[in-house]
C-alpha cells in the first residue's frame, strides 16, 4: 500500500496523475469480442435467414440451438431467447399472470429497466429497502408483502448475488412468486447453483456491458412449463410456432388466447450468443479474478467500506462498489472527482449532476404524483446508503497493471480524504 499522502499531492490539486491513459469501459469499445464472434455473425448472415422462425427445424436454427444450450448451462428445463433483459422480465411477469393494477416488489437499488418491466404489465413497483451492502432487505420485503403485491423481483445488482434463498423463503411464506433479475450477474453461481434458477424464472441480458455481449438481446430461464409456453407466445410465436418449442409434445395452450409482443431474438445475435456462451465460465473467471485482486488489496482501507457478497464467489466483479459511511454528498463528490482526476473512471451513485437510473428516486416515471424529495424521504435508509456509494467499472479487458492503478489511486485518495464533519478543500 502507498504511504499516507497530503491532499496537495493529488492530481486534483496539481500533483502527478496515477494514470494517463483512458479508463477502459465497454462504451469505449473495451469488450471481449474475437474473430469467432465475427464468424458466428457472418454464418447467420450468409444463411440468408435472419428471422428465428423459418423453414428449418427449430433445432437447426441459431436461436433454437442457443435455447437448448442455455437450458443445459443453467440445468433448467426451458430457455427462451428474446430482445432484451427488460423484455425477458416482462414476459415472465406477464406469463405468471401479473395484471394491471397489481403491485410487484423490487429493490431500491436496481437499473430503471426493472421497474420499467413491471410497468409494462400495467403493475406498479413497490420499493423494498436495501441493506448496507445494497442487497434487497428480506426484513423490509416481509413488511411490504401486502395482499396487493402479486410478485417479487429480486435483483443481483451490479453483479453481486442478493440473499435470494432467504428472499424466496419470505415470498413463499406469502404465496407470492419470486423472479430473478439476473441481468447484471450472468454466469454467476450461489452455493453451486446458477443465479436465475432460484425463483420461478430468471431474466438475463446480452447487452454490451454483460458477460455475453451481442449489443442487445436477452433470455428467460424457467422450469415451469406453463409459464414457459405462455412466455413463448407472448414473445411473438404466432400461427402455431409454439409447437416448435414443445415438440414432440403438443402445447397445453392455444396461441390464439394471448397477445404477441414481438420480443424475439434474431439469428445474428443468437449465433453470437452461442459462441460466447461456450466461453462464459472463462469470462466470469476473468471478471472475478480482477475483482478479487483489487478488493483484496483494498480490504480494510479506511475510510471506505467495500461492498460484500452474500457468499464467497457469489459475484461477477464487473464493478467495484464501496461506501464512504457518514459522508455528505459534497464529500462523496470530492472523492469521485479526485479519482477521476487520477485517471480512474468513477461515479457517485447519488450524484445529482448526473442522475443515475440505478437509484430509485430517479425513476420519476414510477412516482408521478410526488416530488423527488418526497420519494427520498419515503425510503431514507436506502437513499443514504446509495448516496454514500462510489462505483468504479472494472472492464473484462483490465490487465494487472490496470488493477494496480485502481488500487494506487483509491489508496492515494483515501489517504488524502478527511473524515465526515471535516471540511474538504480542493
Amino acid at each position: 500500500m502507498s504511504q499516507p499522502v497530503s491532499e496537495a499531492s493529488l492530481a486534483l490539486n496539481g500533483g502527478q496523475r496515477t494514470r494517463t491513459t483512458e479508463w477502459p469501459t465497454y462504451d469505449k469499445g473495451y469488450v471481449d469480442l474475437c474473430g469467432d464472434d465475427e464468424s458466428a455473425a457472418l454464418r447467420a448472415i450468409k444463411s440468408r435467414r435472419l428471422f428465428r422462425y423459418d423453414n428449418r427445424p427449430h433445432t437447426e436454427t441459431e436461436v433454437g440451438q442457443l435455447e437448448r444450450e442455455l437450458a443445459g448451462f443453467f440445468d433448467s428445463r426451458y430457455a427462451l431467447a428474446c430482445s432484451s433483459g427488460t423484455t425477458a422480465m416482462a414476459l415472465a411477469l406477464f406469463a405468471a399472470g401479473v395484471r394491471p393494477g397489481d403491485s410487484v416488489a423490487c429493490p431500491a437499488f436496481t437499473f430503471a429497466a426493472t421497474p420499467s418491466a413491471i410497468m409494462l404489465t400495467g403493475a406498479k413497483p413497490v420499493v423494498v429497502e436495501v441493506d448496507e451492502n445494497l442487497h434487497m432487505d428480506p426484513v423490509d420485503l416481509q413488511a411490504k408483502l401486502t395482499p396487493d403485491v402479486k410478485a417479487v423481483v429480486a435483483v443481483h445488482m451490479r453483479g453481486f448475488a442478493c440473499d435470494v434463498e432467504r428472499l424466496v423463503a419470505v415470498a413463499d411464506g406469502h404465496g407470492v412468486p419470486l423472479f430473478e433479475d439476473a441481468v447484471p450477474a450472468l454466469g454467476v453461481s450461489l452455493g453451486g447453483r446458477k443465479l436465475g434458477t432460484f425463483g420461478r424464472a430468471g431474466a438475463f441480458s446480452t447487452q454490451s456491458d454483460k458477460s455475453i455481449n451481442t449489443g442487445e438481446g436477452g433470455f428467460l430461464i424457467t422450469s415451469d412449463r406453463d409459464l414457459f409456453e405462455r412466455a413463448v407466445v407472448l414473445s411473438g410465436a404466432y400461427e402455431q410456432q409454439l409447437h416448435r418449442h414443445t415438440d414432440p409434445v403438443l402445447p397445453t395452450i392455444s396461441d390464439l388466447t394471448l397477445p404477441i409482443f414481438s420480443f424475439r431474438l434474431d439469428e445474428i445475435r443468437g449465433a453470437m450468443a452461442r459462441n460466447q456462451l461456450a466461453g462464459l465460465d472463462k469470462r466470469v473467471a476473468t471478471f472475478q479474478g480482477n475483482f478479487r485482486y483489487v478488493a483484496s488489496r483494498l480490504a480494510g482501507l479506511a475510510p471506505i467500506r467495500l461492498r460484500q457478497p452474500v457468499a464467497e464467489d457469489a459475484f461477477l466483479g464487473e464493478s467495484l462498489l464501496f461506501r464512504l459511511p457518514g459522508a455528505t454528498p459534497e464529500q462523496v463528490g470530492w472523492f469521485v472527482r479526485a479519482l477521476n482526476t487520477e485517471g480512474i473512471g468513477a461515479r457517485g451513485l447519488g450524484d445529482a449532476s448526473r442522475p443515475n437510473n440505478r437509484c430509485f428516486w430517479n425513476w420519476r416515471f414510477a412516482f408521478p404524483h410526488e416530488t423527488e424529495q418526497d420519494t427520498i424521504r419515503r425510503y431514507q435508509r436506502s437513499a443514504t446508503l446509495l448516496k454514500e456509494t462510489v462505483d468504479v467499472p472494472l472492464s473484462i479487458t483490465l490487465s494487472e497493471a490496470d488493477c494496480d492503478d485502481v488500487v494506487e489511486a483509491v489508496t492515494k485518495v483515501c489517504n488524502a480524504y478527511r473524515p465526515p464533519n471535516s471540511p474538504i478543500g480542493g
